[in-house]
């Protein structure tokens, strides 16, 4: 039998981690890679800080930052929070507005952090009535490949060169435009396991795309991208041919939303008074079912490097922990590898064992952005626990049993990382990251730019679209709790019992989420950190903004409600700050809350469509009213 306390000094070689500014990036450990990868180990060693900023062009003649225009992804930028960009070997293409009729050329390109710009972005994080707060976030860009849905391109072309009204994809030094990254993580037992989210989630992600191989989707036959004439970060200056006035302002793309009720809204009614009924439950509590996503985008087709790299991790998952990971099967992981396949590797499969398939014959297996998310998110969760592995338990006597006695089985030796701090941590962490890229450099906030959009969720934290047309808030993931008819199939062969606390909240070994990072004694039952994936294509101003929550503000309000308060707020910033305030002033026992609201195109008309902000006015007035009780507050 393996025991922790002769194990302690082998994985403590290193001193134990702070997490600090100073000390941001994580040296990322990946399991052995197979010898098709090992042409690459300065991926491996790649060690760098969160970029919390964007890239843009402000006009270099201009005093204010709305000088030139008054709409536009310029638009109240914080000029005086900006500093001069230096590319330092990245070649991303900074945000660029469309041309502007009649504007300067003269931009420069500058460095603005993502927390200052509180028209396009906004946080707030609250403790409520608890001791610490457990939650964290993260907001910024990454350097992977861009993954947005190609552009058709036209035929006609202008004597410049140029696509007419369009930029050109082709050979170019300007790179993919920037991928934006925003995350929500949930601590519960503490804040070592979000924390390591927070600071180091990102990193596998970014080195998981370069193991795999991933390519631009913006490449055409192995060439990158071209945006001809676009300003980009290497100095060179506008050259795009100016459009017509009005269209630099996407004000044609705002103007095309036809706003309408949707048949069978109806607003929010609170409780009649003396009565038995309830309020209507919190989006913690929903069941509604998440946007529909599409197929994934393939961008690598080095099938055999994936295969063994998925392999590698699916079999050091069974022998750390055994159980359910003997049989779990990761959605976006090959067939071989114990997956349910990758983009259209069960299509392929299908075609070569029928003679008369539908399927072209040209059709390859490949691998999208989802196989790399799994992959990172299932290796950043072994990293941690195996990491614990080795640690001294807090509890001496525990501490001198087995460590499969109720934790894992594997061998701890394995795990060189230390992650978290010097004692073994058996909480976890809730987790909602949402990437979005562009087919452009007009940044995503642009009303009249399309972007794709990828979530990858585990937990019970949200994350939220509102739709302009109706209003309506969109959600783009589930709660994965017991009560979850997918999650109670997937658990119940090893969980041994499911039940319910005095809340009526269904729960499963004491956890009330079936899927989450850390939580080392449930492993075994499966809380994995399997992320729900969902991939959503955003027309011009479909969508007037993204919300991301944790429980402690989905578990007191509803999404309509949620997204309702965003409505009435000048900014993203002020919505962060009034929905978090009013979760924590309506909750009689307010858990850790964090909000994070990002702006998209359909922003400026927010509340124009369906009931606007009034459908819930009278539910959010009555929960007001209960919280200032002391009557209520007493039940």
């Amino acid at each position: 039998m393996w025991k922790s306390s002769a194990l302690s000094s082998r994985a403590n070689r290193r001193p134990p981690l702070i997490f600090s500014s100073s000390a941001r990036c994580l040296r990322v450990r990946y399991l052995p890679v197979p010898p098709c990868a090992s042409r690459h180990p300065s991926h491996l060693s790649h060690r760098r800080l969160f970029h919390e900023y964007f890239i843009t062009h402000l006009p270099s003649s201009s005093l204010h930052p709305d000088s030139g225009t008054r709409h536009g992804p310029h638009h109240k930028l914080p000029r005086d929070k900006s500093t001069p960009h230096e590319p330092h070997g990245t070649n991303r293409s900074p945000a660029a507005a469309p041309p502007m009729a009649g504007a300067s050329r003269d931009m420069t390109v500058v460095r603005i952090p993502l927390k200052s710009a509180k028209h396009h972005f906004g946080v707030s994080l609250s403790r409520g009535t608890r001791p610490y707060n457990e939650d964290a976030f993260q907001a910024g860009t990454i350097e992977i490949p861009a993954f947005a849905k190609r552009r058709p391109m036209s035929l006609s072309r202008n004597p410049s060169g140029t696509i007419q009204s369009e930029p050109t994809p082709a050979d170019s030094a300007s790179g993919d435009p920037q991928v934006f990254y925003f995350g929500v993580f949930d601590g519960h037992g503490g804040s070592e396991c979000s924390g390591f989210l927070r600071e180091q989630l990102h990193t596998y992600v970014e080195e998981a795309t370069k193991l795999f191989g991933l390519e631009s989707s913006l490449r055409r036959r192995g060439r990158a991208e071209k945006y001809m004439g676009w300003p980009n970060s290497l100095g060179d200056s506008d050259q795009r041919p100016p459009k017509k006035q009005g269209d630099h302002t996407g004000r044609a793309s705002l103007d095309a939303i036809e706003t309408h009720v949707v048949p069978g809204t109806e607003s929010l009614k609170p409780p009649e008074p003396g009565t038995n009924e309830k309020p209507p439950p919190g989006g913690a509590e929903s069941q509604e079912e998440p946007l529909d996503g599409v197929p994934p985008v393939k961008q690598s087709y080095s099938i055999r490097r994936a295969e063994e790299l998925e392999r590698s991790l699916v079999k050091a998952w069974r022998e750390l922990v055994g159980g359910y990971f003997r049989r779990f099967k990761p959605e976006y992981f090959s067939m071989s590898a114990g997956g349910r396949g990758h983009a259209a590797e069960q299509e392929v499969v299908s075609k070569r064992a029928t003679s008369n398939s539908p399927i072209p014959e040209e059709a390859l297996e490949g691998i999208g952005i989802e196989t790399v998310l799994e992959y990172a998110f299932l290796k950043a969760d072994y990293d941690f626990v195996s990491a614990q592995v080795g640690k001294q338990d807090e509890d001496l006597v525990r501490a001198d049993r087995a460590i499969n006695d109720d934790d894992v089985l594997g061998h701890p030796s394995r795990a060189g990382n230390n992650i978290g701090g010097s004692k073994r941590f058996k909480g976890g962490s809730t987790c909602s990251t949402v990437l979005i890229s562009t087919p452009t450099p007009s940044p995503f906030w642009h009303p009249a730019s399309p972007s794709t959009l990828v979530t990858a969720h585990v937990g019970d934290t949200r994350i939220l679209l509102c739709n302009t047309a109706t209003g309506l808030a969109v959600p783009l993931t589930s709660n994965h709790h017991p009560s979850l008819p997918e999650e109670a199939t997937r658990l119940r062969r090893y969980a041994a019992t499911f039940v319910t606390d005095s809340f009526g909240e269904e729960r499963v070994s004491g956890l009330a989420n079936t899927r989450a990072f850390g939580d080392m004694p449930s492993k075994r039952i499966g809380v994995s950190a399997e992320p729900e994936i969902r991939r959503v294509e955003l027309l011009p101003a479909e969508y007037a903004f993204l919300v991301l929550i944790s429980d402690g503000v989905s578990g007191h309000l509803s999404d309509q409600e949620i997204v309702d308060i965003v409505k009435e707020a000048r900014t993203p910033e002020q919505a962060a700050r009034e929905v978090t305030s009013f979760a924590t002033e309506v909750a009689t026992d307010a858990d850790n809350a964090t909000t994070l609201v990002v702006r998209l195109g359909g922003w400026e008309r927010r509340s124009e469509g369906g009931l606007g902000s009034m459908g819930t006015k009278e539910m959010r007035d009555w929960r007001k009213e209960e919280a200032e009780d002391p009557r209520g507050r007493r039940q």
